[in-house]
C-alpha cells in the first residue's frame, strides 16, 4: 500500500458545517464515514490532514461565510500541502458555484454535490494520490439511507427521514439541489430509532425539508402520521421533528401529535407571510385563512402547544398592505419564536428574476418591525410560564454561568436553572419551576 494510503487510514479531521439541522445531520454522516475509515477528530484545522466543509446556499450569508472559511484554508493548505481539502453540501449542487471553487480556490482537492457522501471515501483516495475531482453532481438520495453516522453526545440525536422537495416556493433553491423526495425506508429509521435509544439517548429529532410529507412517495400508508405512532411505541422519551409544511399538515397528523405519549406538543410550522397575495406569489399553496384554520386545530387537540415559525420581510412586490398583514396574523397567533429573514435573492429561483424590488433599507425596516413583534409575543408567553413547575431534559451547563444546567421543555423553549445541591447531568430529567422569562429564554430553580 502506498504511504498517503496509509496516511489516509490514520488521519485526522475537521469539518466545517454552514446551514439548518439537515447540514448538521449530514455532517455527521461524514464524520461517520471519516471514523470508519479509520480517521480520528484534530484538535484544530491546523493539525488536520482532512478538512471539509459543509455548505449552504439558501441564503447568502451562509453562503458567503462559507466562501470566507474556505479561502481562510488556503495558508493551512500553504504550510500543509498534504493536506486534503474538500467541500460538500447545497451550495456544490448551485449552478455555476463548482466553476467558482475552481477558479477562486485551486488548492481545494475535490467537491461533492448533495446526496453524494457515499462518494467520499474515494475522493479522499484520489485526493492522496494527487487526482483531483470537483465535478459536483446531485446523487441518488437512497444512497445515502445507510450510511455511517457520528452523533453528538447524548441526550439529542437527529435522524433524517425524507431527502429532497418538491414544493418549489419561488424564493427557494432547495428543490434544484436537494432534487426530488425521497423518503427513507421505515425499517431504517426504526432501526436507527433502537439503536440511539439503547444508547442512552433521550430525544429525538425527525429530519427534513418538509417531514409530513413523508411517505408521499409511496402511498402505502405509511405515512409521517404512522411513523410517529411506530416510535411512539418505541418508548422513546422524547420525539421532535422538522420542518413541516402548512400545505401537508393533516389531520391525522395532528391526532397523531396530540395522542402520542412521547411526541413533544411543538411543531416548526413556516408561514413566510401573511398576506395571500404575497403567499400565491411564493407559491406557499395556502391560504392565510387556511394557516390560521390549522393553528386553531392545532390548538383545539393541543392547548399548550408551542408553535414557531419562518418569516420573509421584502419579498419581491411586497406592499406597505401586505406587511401589516404578516404583522397582524403574528398578532393572532402567536408564536413561540420566529426566525425573521430579509429576502434575498437566490439565482435560479423563479423570484430571482421578479419585478418590484424592494429597497434594501425597506426590507431591513420590515425586518426589524417583525422581530420586535415577535420580541413582545415571546415575552408574553413565556411570561405566562413564570411560577409553572416544567419538566427539563438536561443538556449540560448554561453557557453564562457553569452553576446552571439547561435543557428544554416539551414545547422546545430553552431553560436555564439553579440545580441545587444536587447537581444535574445530560439525560436527566429534572422537575423546574420557572421564575423569570425573558425573550428567548427562561430562568428557574429546580423543584
Amino acid at each position: 500500500m502506498p504511504e498517503n494510503n496509509h496516511r489516509l487510514t490514520k488521519g485526522t479531521y475537521t469539518i466545517y458545517t454552514f446551514g439548518c439541522q439537515m447540514n448538521v445531520r449530514e455532517s455527521q454522516t461524514a464524520q461517520g464515514i471519516l471514523e470508519q475509515e479509520g480517521y480520528v477528530q484534530a484538535l484544530s484545522a491546523e493539525q488536520a490532514d482532512v478538512i471539509l466543509f459543509n455548505t449552504c446556499c439558501i441564503r447568502e450569508l451562509a453562503e458567503q461565510k462559507a466562501w470566507t472559511a474556505i479561502g481562510a484554508t488556503k495558508k493551512i493548505k500553504e504550510k500543509n500541502p498534504n493536506a486534503i481539502v474538500g467541500v460538500f453540501g447545497c451550495m456544490m449542487a448551485e449552478e455555476g458555484s463548482v466553476k467558482e471553487l475552481r477558479k477562486r480556490f485551486p488548492f481545494v482537492d475535490f467537491a461533492l454535490g448533495t446526496n453524494s457522501l457515499h462518494d467520499l471515501p474515494e475522493a479522499l483516495h484520489n485526493a492522496a494520490r494527487g487526482i483531483k475531482s470537483r465535478k459536483a453532481v446531485i446523487g441518488d438520495a437512497g444512497q445515502e439511507f445507510d450510511l455511517p453516522a457520528h452523533h453528538n453526545e447524548p441526550p439529542l440525536a437527529y435522524i433524517n427521514i425524507i431527502h429532497g422537495c418538491n414544493n418549489f416556493c419561488t424564493y427557494c433553491i432547495v428543490p434544484y439541489v436537494r432534487g426530488r423526495e425521497k423518503s427513507r425506508p421505515l425499517s431504517l429509521i426504526l432501526q436507527e430509532a433502537a439503536q440511539l435509544k439503547a444508547q442512552g439517548y433521550k430525544e429525538i429529532m425527525l429530519l427534513g425539508q418538509n417531514v409530513n410529507s413523508y411517505g408521499n412517495d409511496w402511498n402505502n400508508g405509511q405515512d409521517f402520521a404512522h411513523l410517529l405512532r411506530e416510535l411512539d411505541a418505541m418508548g422513546i422519551d422524547r420525539i421532535r421533528f422538522m420542518t413541516s409544511h402548512p400545505k401537508d399538515l393533516s389531520e391525522e397528523m395532528i391526532l397523531a401529535m396530540a395522542e402520542c405519549k412521547h411526541v413533544c406538543k411543538q411543531i416548526h410550522l413556516p408561514v413566510q407571510s401573511g398576506s395571500n397575495a404575497i403567499l400565491k406569489a411564493m407559491n406557499r399553496k395556502y391560504t392565510r385563512e387556511h394557516y390560521l384554520m390549522l393553528v386553531n386545530k392545532l390548538r383545539a387537540a393541543m392547548p399548550d402547544i408551542g408553535i414557531t415559525t419562518d418569516l420573509i420581510a421584502g419579498f419581491p412586490g411586497e406592499t406597505e398592505q401586505d406587511h401589516r398583514d404578516t404583522l397582524a396574523l403574528m398578532a393572532q397567533v402567536r408564536f413561540d419564536a420566529a426566525f425573521t429573514f430579509a429576502y434575498s435573492p437566490r439565482k435560479g429561483t423563479p423570484a430571482a428574476s421578479m419585478e418590484d424590488a424592494i429597497p434594501q433599507e425597506v426590507k431591513q425596516r420590515r425586518l426589524s418591525e417583525l422581530i420586535e413583534q415577535q420580541k413582545n409575543d415571546s415575552q408574553k408567553i413565556y411570561q405566562a410560564l413564570v411560577g409553572t413547575e416544567q419538566q427539563v431534559l438536561v443538556e449540560g451547563h448554561s453557557k453564562k454561568d457553569i452553576h446552571q444546567a439547561t435543557g428544554k421543555i416539551d414545547r422546545g423553549r430553552t431553560v436555564n436553572f439553579n440545580q441545587g445541591t444536587k447537581p444535574a447531568m445530560p439525560g436527566d430529567f429534572v422537575k423546574v419551576r420557572i421564575t423569570q422569562a425573558k425573550a428567548n429564554s427562561l430562568f428557574g430553580e429546580r423543584c
